[in-house]
């Protein structure tokens, strides 16, 4: 697990934390956007924005009410998803990563609004069990189908719950947070050269044209079973920017052209703009961008 500290003065730095209490709860504006861009054919990434609430069904009652009634305590979970294997397998493979957490996710988080102690830990268990039945159910899926062998998914997803933060994360789908204008970016690309930049072997600086940079090491899917899920935590404030977007993004714009337009727009404004200017410099791949602005009621 990495636990991300991130200061509104000094630049972010990895290490532990102690949360504050929030006086008041953060609220969540988000907004979520795919497009296909320029060069390819199909949209093969996947997004999702939900929110996660206690509900109460009523079944009969004497008094005049309504059917269902919600606590106020609500859970926000955002996911991207980028498939690979081909025009029919990465729409699959996405699709059904996707619907696989979200299905585990129902099912099988009992920490759903209760984050005390060991459900903290609890979660980041859950997260990476949920991309690891992700991880099966692709993989399953083409190893019955001779036409989707090796089809395969990044998948990228947070969940947040009033000041907390779980990411997790496999592949080269990315999520950032800004915060006093710094932008820090949470997740680690599982790439080739990503491995080489660690490595010493290649500049960070020429990172983004090399010929290999597409080149993925950690999928869920793809041509063996098993996956290493990257796990996130960290403590919000109020003015937070969350993002959550594909390379479709990232290969076309700097951090510093992103920064910008979350510093600048709310969350439907940033979407459509930073999907604008992907296309406007090449639109080279699929583009889904989910943007999330937290603020104090």
């Amino acid at each position: 697990m990495t636990q991300t500290q991130i200061s509104a003065r000094p630049a972010p730095q990895n290490g532990s934390t102690t949360p504050g209490a929030l006086s008041r709860p953060l609220t969540v504006e988000s907004f979520g956007l795919t497009d296909p861009g320029r060069k390819r054919p199909t949209n093969q990434d996947q997004f999702v924005i939900a929110t996660l609430m206690r509900a109460l069904w009523i079944r009969q009652s004497s008094l005049p009410q309504a059917t269902v009634r919600y606590a106020d305590d609500r859970g926000h979970i955002f996911i991207v998803a980028d498939g690979m294997g081909g025009v029919v397998g990465g729409e699959k493979a996405s699709a059904l990563a996707v619907g696989a957490v979200e299905e585990f996710l129902l099912n099988a988080l009992r920490w759903l609004l209760s984050l005390d102690g060991s459900e903290e830990m609890s979660v980041l268990r859950d997260f990476k069990a949920a991309l690891r039945s992700a991880d099966a159910c692709v993989y399953g899926a083409a190893a019955n189908n001779p036409g989707l062998r090796g089809m395969g998914t990044t998948l990228t997803m947070a969940y947040s719950l009033d000041d907390e933060l779980f990411v997790a994360h496999v592949g080269d789908s990315r999520s950032y947070l800004l915060r006093g204008g710094v932008l820090l970016q949470l997740t680690r690309d599982d790439t080739l050269v990503q491995q080489m930049v660690e490595g010493g072997l290649l500049q960070p600086e020429k990172a983004g044209e090399h010929q290999l940079r597409h080149v993925i090491t950690n999928v869920v899917g793809g041509e063996s079973a098993g996956v290493h899920v990257q796990v996130h935590r960290v403590h919000l404030e109020a003015g937070d920017v969350l993002l959550l977007c594909t390379d479709g993004l990232t290969g076309m714009l700097t951090d510093e052209r992103i920064k910008t337009v979350l510093q600048t727009c709310p969350p439907p404004e940033a979407c459509a703009e930073l999907t604008r200017l992907a296309n406007e410099q090449g639109g080279e791949d699929n583009i889904t961008v989910v943007v999330a602005r937290y603020a104090q009621t």
